[in-house]
Parts: structure tokens; C-alpha cells; sequence
């Protein structure tokens, strides 16, 4: 089942860091249990920036080999309108043509060991979409859902360009569910940009006694308090790890949730957080962090959460956006044509002018 499409597409395509480029790509096709959508909104992630900018998780170094197989189409927060779907797609997805939908960002091999005990989000072939040659991403009129990827359908009351946040946000949720917030916990979310933001309004539903914004920037501050946030600090303005300890009775937060990407937010969460409390890392780093882990096990005996991804969340996301518990007017700053995807990543370099950046092919 298809519309007519094209032969050709416009596609943004990743070469190598700081070589991306507006080129010409065949659409794809479909075979058995995959779907085709034209994609209708795609945002820019911070790990987009990273691997635009050539970290080596992305691109490999003496230690270790590079995520990234480009040449490649770059892009996984999106939704799109099915437009093409193999045999069977329709009943083993839930969709039909002309349905919005969305897919979780990494396609399960559903052979290895996570993916055989129900933990697909660290499968360990890891195809995520945007950085895979299995899985090219959204930046392109038209992307293919392979057949064993994890789709869903959404709401047409959702804007696309808020429903392309769909996946930030259930990354944060992950990450908040990390945390194991219990009732009238302290919870200290580091970073306020979209994944920051996300994690506070996630954080909020939990029903802690305080959420507290940290971020540079006093814009994306009154942003973390539209979604739910108590208190938002500048660290550049107070110390905040005497602030949250003074707000605490100098036993220190609950709950810290790091999502800015920067080694100083790591230290700053260990000083800050209480003995006994937990410590939830979701930030990809452009370079390693030393800690004292005397204080992880010795002094305080922390909990020490990682988060990937956002398994089993969409549904919570979707939900979320449709609910309007999110400003997604203030979160969604920029909307680009596709032409102009070196001004989006521009501004989410700079970091100072927008929140979320998204391109519409």
C-alpha cells in the first residue's frame, strides 16, 4: 500500500564532522512489516551537535571504534505522515496510510542477549536511527521504519513540531524513572534544555516536595518553571551547592539528575547530593569525567543511576504533549526548511538563542 512518491529526494547527509550536506537521495522503499512516512518535523539533538562536531563516541579514537557509519542521513526526533507500507505493516503496526506516527529511536535486533530479557534499549547492535546504515534518519522529505522498529500513532491534535519532541521527552521520563523519585523528595535537575526540561516536567508528576531548575541561562529557567520546576538557579550567580544544602538543612538533595553534558555538573551533583541518595547520569560527554569516587562509595554511599534512551515511555510522552503539561510553545523555538539545516545546527551550537531547533523537509 503506497501514494505515488518520488524517485528522488532532498536529504541532508553527515559525510564526516563539520561535512554535512543538502544532496540528493533515492527514496526508500518498502518491503514486508515496514512503513514509509513523509516526514513532517525533525529536531536537532545535542548528540547531533556532538557527532556534527566529531566527538569520538560518535567517531571513534585509539580506545574505541566510532558509532556513526556515514555517509549517513542524520536525525532521530521526528513524526511523519505513512505514506508507504510493505505487506503486513499495517495490522503489526497499528497504522494505516495517512496516520502520524512516530517510531522509537533505536530498532531492536530481537537476537542478542538485552533483546532476548526484554531490555531492547541496549541491544547490542544498537541501530539508532540517523547514525546506522540499517536505520537512516529523518533529515530527508521521506524515512523508512524498518520492519522491526517500534512505532506509534499520533494524535493529530499534536502540532508536528511538537510531536517531534515526543522522543526528547521520553528520554526524559526514562531518566526521571531512573531516579526513583519517591513522595516529597528533593530532585535537582542540572541543565534546562530540552532534555533538561523534559526531566522537570517528568520530575513534577512524580509529586517530589521541590524541583529544583539549574541552568546558565535565565530564559530556559522561567522555561523549567512553565513545566513544573519550584526554584530555578543560576550557578553562575550563587553557589548552588550551598544553596540546595540551605534549602535542605544542609543535608543536600534527594535526587540529581545530570543532563547538561559538562564534567563540572558531575562534581557539582556529588557535592550537592545527600548520603544515600541517587545520582542519575544522562548527559553524552564530549570527554571523559574524573570524580572522586570516594565520595560515591565511602562518604555517602550513592546510588548511581546511567539512562539511555526512552524505553516503554512514548505512550507517557504522547500523552504528556497531548495533556499540554509542557509549554511546547516556548520549548520549540526555531522551525526551519530542510535548505537550511547549517543555520539550525548553528543554533544549537551557539545554545544562547533558541531551546529546541527543528527542521521541516
Amino acid at each position: 500500500m503506497s501514494h505515488d512518491l518520488p524517485k528522488k529526494m532532498p536529504a541532508v547527509i553527515c559525510h564526516a564532522p563539520e561535512d554535512y550536506r543538502l544532496e540528493e537521495h533515492a527514496v526508500p522503499s518498502v518491503e514486508s512489516g515496514e512503513v514509509v512516512i513523509r516526514v513532517d518535523s525533525v529536531g536537532i539533538c545535542a548528540s547531533d551537535l556532538k557527532c556534527y562536531l566529531g566527538a569520538p563516541l560518535f567517531w571513534g579514537d585509539e580506545n574505541r571504534e566510532g558509532y556513526c557509519q556515514a555517509p549517513i542521513i542524520p536525525g532521530h526526533e521526528f513524526v511523519g505522515t505513512v505514506v508507504a507500507m510493505g505487506e503486513g505493516a499495517g495490522e503489526k503496526h497499528g497504522l494505516k496510510l495517512g496516520d502520524r506516527a512516530v517510531s522509537e529511536q533505536i530498532v531492536p535486533c530481537g537476537n542478542c542477549r538485552y533483546c532476548q530479557r526484554g531490555q531492547y534499549w541496549m541491544c547490542d547492535v544498537h541501530d539508532i536511527y540517523g547514525f546506522r546504515k540499517a536505520t537512516f534518519g529523518a533529515m530527508a522529505e521521506y524515512m523508512k521504519f524498518p520492519a522491526k522498529a517500534l512505532n506509534y500513532k499520533v494524535p493529530e491534535s499534536i502540532p508536528p513540531h511538537h510531536a517531534a519532541f515526543i522522543e526528547p521527552l521520553a528520554c526524559s521520563i526514562h531518566a526521571v524513572q531512573r531516579g526513583d523519585i519517591e513522595l516529597q523528595d528533593v530532585v535537582v535537575i542540572a541543565g534546562a534544555g530540552p532534555l533538561g526540561l523534559g526531566m522537570v516536567a517528568a520530575a513534577r508528576q512524580k509529586n517530589p516536595s521541590l524541583v529544583i531548575s539549574l541552568d546558565l541561562n535565565d530564559r530556559r529557567l522561567e522555561i523549567a518553571k512553565a513545566c513544573g520546576a519550584d526554584l530555578g538557579i543560576n550557578p553562575s550567580k550563587v553557589d548552588v551547592v550551598d544553596e540546595v544544602r540551605a534549602l535542605t538543612e544542609g543535608y543536600g538533595c534527594d535526587v540529581y539528575i545530570e543532563a547538561t553534558g559538562h564534567p563540572a555538573a558531575v562534581e557539582q551533583g556529588l557535592q550537592m547530593i545527600r548520603k544515600l541518595g541517587t545520582f542519575v547520569e544522562f548527559s553524552v560527554m564530549r570527554e571523559p569525567v574524573t570524580v572522586d569516587w570516594t565520595i560515591i562509595g565511602d562518604s555517602k554511599e550513592l546510588n548511581i543511576h546511567g539512562a539511555h534512551l526512552g524505553p516503554h515511555c512514548y505512550p507517557v510522552a504522547i500523552r504528556m504533549i497531548e495533556q499540554g503539561l509542557l509549554p511546547m510553545n516556548e520549548i520549540v523555538t526555531h522551525r526551519l526548511p530542510l535548505s537550511e539545516f547549517q543555520a539550525g545546527i548553528d543554533l544549537v551550537a551557539d545554545g544562547t538563542q533558541s531551546v529546541k531547533v527543528t527542521l521541516e523537509p
